[in-house]
């Protein structure tokens, strides 16, 4: 059999292949190839270095309250007036940033700078970190990481959508237009009775139970509709189909998610955490937020407004409803004019003759024009605007022989305004008869956006600032100290292969961090614990690597050893880190929150040490010893 009489080297990847090199070393290109690699990893880890400015951020809650040089000014003056020291500020676009010295100055100024800016509510100011980082690593991308909740500190909420009510109010609609559907087209029915997710009609014969069945089959095609007799009459079964309410469920948390986005950014939170958890939780993070009764006040809050005429005494009575304002019954019409789903903007301010608080209304296309329609054939009538509030309340139900206290929900409806329509409205008007507060809240929820479904917190968390400094304390010392031990550990034991592991091992750690500072990962605790666990799990490729040496140099010549040890664990290496590594996605995949960032940090920090362990490690070997003639080799 003919043999090869090549030497043996390797390929990139560290495979073996067949070339004129001497034994155990590397190409030129594999050497520029790696520091390359760590070149990049220095420079984008690098921000994480600088350690950011406790800061507040100024922005302007409408096109018409921008922020310009004159309000940094304003600000920074009140700050320096309250004996705050502002280490700087700068305008980005429509928002201002001051710098200040810590996180006492950081809370009282914003006290400060709600003051200072005045009472209608022109100016948002939310607490923020200001990178400190330098311009030119900005210009090519770098960024430091994100800090969780518990290292920055902040309220946690988890909040339960109420699918039941929700359902139930799209129930009610539905019935509503099919009673409408039916008396359009002069189809007699006997009564409706709604149960749930099931509307029952009767009808006085099977004829118009038939009529009804076509018209309600053709108009309404998300339910399930059954011909069964009711009590003795003809009648129908509607079901809402099961895809519909999954659509439904989906369309409410989406909706739900945007406005709560929009109400934390109203409460002036800086890189807020707003997501969705199974199919009727939201989870929510405000990361250096410490107030959280406003926080509760202002997110568990579920009010709208609806614009309704007030009926005439000749109106069918089943279209119509009776409120008190006043000291008096009023009878309105059911049916909205618009509602505070279709304003575009609201603004709190002063009514110029009264000093009363008043809100600024503006609508979209549709609701304006809508508005404009019925207002202007109805001059001389009046127009009713109800405020429409949901409340949480708490109930005790036995489940299991067990008493447990059960959140549900109270609407609150109440007149607030009916004034004569002088003239036909548009897209801008105001709303008076609020207090101040309500008509603060009102704008804001309705800057906002209406939520789809009401809500309620099922669990709230607060970490205070000083903890979550004491957790990154705690967390640098918990890396600083493993990999302390690690590096000496592996250079006492190992030798020269030691060195070449813990140079290798620290070329791990700047790519780790370079890799989820570019991936804009946020790093919490758990992804702490996934930093030291990484760097176990590094070392621990080396030692099989050195280990494999050590038992091929009772059979073979050093360098031979140095080859067939690498070669024969990277198997091992990749079975085990590829497994792991499965592991980290399925954790990313159904995980939420601290599971998350936690295999986050372990997926990146797998691919991480794969690469320094086959090629750096090997590289650097290579470098020491590899091309030498060895009698004897110290491992």
């Amino acid at each position: 059999m003919a043999r090869s009489s090549g030497l043996v080297g390797e390929s990139l990847l560290g495979v073996r292949k067949a070339t004129h090199r001497p034994p155990n070393t590397s190409s030129l290109g594999r050497y520029l190839f790696i520091l390359f690699i760590i070149g990049l990893g220095m420079i984008y880890a690098a921000p994480n270095l600088f350690q950011p400015d406790s800061a507040l951020q100024i922005k302007g809650t409408s096109e018409s309250s921008p922020v310009d040089q004159r309000v940094l000014d304003l600000a920074t003056d009140a700050l320096e007036k309250a004996g705050i020291t502002v280490k700087g500020s700068e305008l980005a676009g429509a928002t201002g940033l001051i710098r200040v010295e810590s996180n006492e100055d950081q809370l009282s100024g914003q006290d400060v700078l709600k003051t200072a800016l005045g009472p209608n509510d022109d100016f948002t100011v939310a607490l923020n970190l200001a990178p400190t980082t330098p311009e030119w690593l900005k210009d090519l991308g770098a960024k430091p990481m994100s800090l969780g909740l518990d290292l920055s500190g902040g309220i946690h909420f988890l909040l339960q959508v109420d699918m039941e009510k929700f359902i139930g109010d799209r129930m009610e609609s539905n019935q509503e237009g099919i009673q409408d559907l039916l008396r359009k087209n002069r189809v007699r029915y006997a009564g409706t009775n709604l149960d749930g997710r099931q509307l029952v009609i009767t009808f006085p014969s099977e004829e118009t139970r038939d009529a009804g069945e076509v018209l309600i089959a053709d108009q309404f095609v998300d339910f399930r509709i059954l011909s069964r007799d009711v009590a003795g009459k003809p009648g129908l079964r509607l079901t809402m189909l099961d895809n519909k309410v999954r659509e439904l469920e989906d369309f409410a948390i989406s909706q739900n998610l945007q406005s709560l986005r929009n109400r934390v950014n109203e409460l002036g939170v800086s890189e807020p955490l707003v997501q969705r958890l199974g199919r009727s939780r939201i989870v929510l993070d405000l990361p250096g937020l410490q107030d959280s009764a406003r926080a509760k006040e202002i997110i568990n809050k579920f009010a709208n407004l609806e614009f309704r005429l007030v009926a005439s005494p000749q109106a069918r009575p089943s279209s119509t409803e009776t409120y008190m304002y006043e000291g008096a019954n009023r009878l309105l019409e059911k049916a909205n004019i618009v509602t505070g789903d279709q304003v575009t903007n609201a603004q709190q301010s002063y009514d110029q003759d009264t000093g009363l608080p008043q809100v600024s209304i503006t609508l979209d296309n549709d609701g304006g024009r809508h508005m404009n329609e019925v207002t202007k054939d109805n001059v001389g009538n009046s127009m009713a605007i109800i405020f429409k509030e949901l409340k949480v309340r708490t109930r005790t139900v036995t489940e299991d022989g067990e008493e447990k206290t059960v959140p549900y929900t109270v609407e609150e409806n109440r007149v607030i305004n009916i004034a004569t329509i002088q003239s036909a409205l548009g897209f801008r008007f105001r709303i008076t008869g609020l207090e101040l507060g309500e008509a603060r809240d009102l704008a804001l929820l309705l800057r906002a956006g209406a939520l789809a479904a009401p809500m309620f917190i099922v669990e709230e968390r607060t970490v205070g600032a000083s903890l979550g400094e004491e957790n990154i304390e705690k967390g640098q010392l918990s890396i600083v100290a493993g990999f302390s031990l690690v590096l000496v550990f592996m250079l006492f034991y190992y030798k020269g292969f030691g060195l070449a592991a813990d140079i290798a091992l620290t070329a791990n750690l700047i790519l780790l961090f370079a890799i989820m500072s570019v991936l804009g990962a946020t790093l919490t605790m758990p992804g702490i614990a996934g930093i030291v666990l990484t760097v176990g799990m590094a070392v621990d490729a080396n030692v099989l690597i050195f280990s494999r040496i050590k038992e091929e140099l009772r059979e073979r010549p050093p360098q031979q050893a140095i080859q067939t040890g690498f070669d024969r664990a990277l198997l091992t290496i990749m079975d085990a880190n590829i497994t792991t590594f499965f592991v980290a996605i399925i954790l990313l995949s159904i995980g939420s929150g601290p599971v998350k960032g936690f295999a986050i940090t372990l997926a990146v920090g797998i691919c991480t040490s794969m690469f320094t362990a086959i090629m750096g490690t090997r590289a650097l070997v290579n470098l020491m010893y590899g091309g030498r003639t060895l009698e004897k080799l110290t491992i």
